[in-house]
């Protein structure tokens, strides 16, 4: 398929408010090609914007018709998908914003001649992951369990209401770029929040695989698909994987390995402390990682990472501040920011009296 130039495009790009989403309106707007950026959140965004021409707007109301119909968009690039339910308020409002918003979205579109290109970032999340798995996952393949709740079925409703739409306007292209958890130094999100703390959490006897995708090659992706007809759903991630054991070597932090539930309580646990987004899909994730073909994303959407999985992480990891060492009082300093526990009265050992039984230290296994 031959190339087409992005000549004085008209590009809407959602979810602006968030680092990523304001770095890649910027860089869109210095694009050659490029006319006019507009950016759209229900928030400006912190950072400075640019040649980007912001409009506060919520897409889960209708009134983001208007936007696309007076500034004459003709493409739409939709990154507004959030994957942490702190950000946004809670559950609830996450699934609206994803889902909801999602929906008026293409909406709009439909209803806007304009219109030519739909660029929507979705994630290999929509495959889950589960001990049936296969090695890699590709384009075609359906999750071995689909997802009940959370993130991972919001994807999962967003990507079908875009297949649909795909079917009632096949004048617009659409292309679905399904990316690996993204990562870099400036990217916050509950995968880098994980391998932030100063203790890692694992899951006893699972060792999962990862793949990354770097922050500049997210940026360079969405920049390529909108400066090229690529329609389609493509993997979007970096070269090999990394097993999570490598990772925390890496990063020289502590790691404790516990049984699954536990691990379900530490993160509740993390979450009410606000020191990292634990759902129950990451801790699946954790668990058994997932692993992504990349062949399509190379022939037919024409794009070749910079940096591997392993580059990615390493570029991650450069300003981190090793915590390996040091356990027990890594331990404490975690402990210090937790809730209180509750208290439980000790027992008395059978046919004792008296005090009870002076409590073991715990024994913590090095990672």
């Amino acid at each position: 398929m031959a190339n087409t130039s992005a000549d004085d495009r008209v590009v809407l790009v959602t979810g602006v408010s968030r680092d990523l989403g304001r770095r890649f309106a910027r860089r869109l707007a210095a694009s050659p090609g490029v006319a006019r950026v507009i950016g759209v959140d229900v928030t400006p965004p912190r950072g400075d914007v640019g040649d980007v021409s912001f409009v506060r707007a919520d897409i889960r109301n209708p009134v983001i018709a208007k936007v696309i119909a007076k500034e004459d968009v003709d493409t739409v690039v939709h990154m507004s998908v959030i994957s942490t339910p702190g950000s946004a308020g809670g559950r609830g409002t996450m699934k609206e914003l994803n889902v909801i918003g999602t929906m008026q979205l293409l909406a709009a579109c439909q209803k806007a001649p304009g219109v030519r290109r739909l660029v929507v970032k979705s994630s290999t999340t929509v495959y889950g992951a589960s001990n049936r798995d296969p090695a890699m996952f590709t384009e075609d393949m359906e999750p071995r369990r689909a997802p009940r709740s959370g993130y991972a079925k919001d994807v999962a409703e967003i990507e079908s209401y875009v297949r649909g739409f795909a079917r009632r306007r096949p004048d617009v292209r659409v292309t679905t770029l399904r990316c690996a958890n993204v990562i870099g130094p400036h990217v916050v999100s509950p995968m880098t929040s994980y391998f932030r703390l100063p203790v890692l959490p694992t899951v006893l006897g699972y060792d999962a695989r990862l793949q990354f995708l770097h922050e500049e090659d997210l940026m360079a992706v969405l920049g390529h698909t909108v400066a090229h007809e690529r329609p389609g759903t493509f993997n979007v991630a970096g070269d090999d994987v990394l097993m999570l054991s490598q990772a925390i070597r890496r990063l020289q932090r502590p790691s404790v390995p516990m049984p699954g539930f536990m691990v379900g309580n530490v993160g509740q646990a993390l979450r009410r402390a606000r020191l990292a987004e634990f759902s129950p899909e990451q801790i699946g994730f954790l668990t058994y990682g997932r692993g992504v073909d990349t062949t399509r994303m190379r022939r037919d959407l024409g794009f070749e990472p910079r940096f591997t999985t392993a580059e990615a992480f390493a570029d991650f990891g450069a300003g981190l501040m090793p915590t390996g060492g040091r356990v027990e009082r890594v331990l404490a300093g975690v402990a210090d920011h937790l809730p209180p526990a509750e208290p439980v009265e000790p027992a008395e050992p059978a046919g004792s009296v008296g005090s009870p039984r002076r409590p073991q230290p715990l024994e913590v296994p090095r990672g």
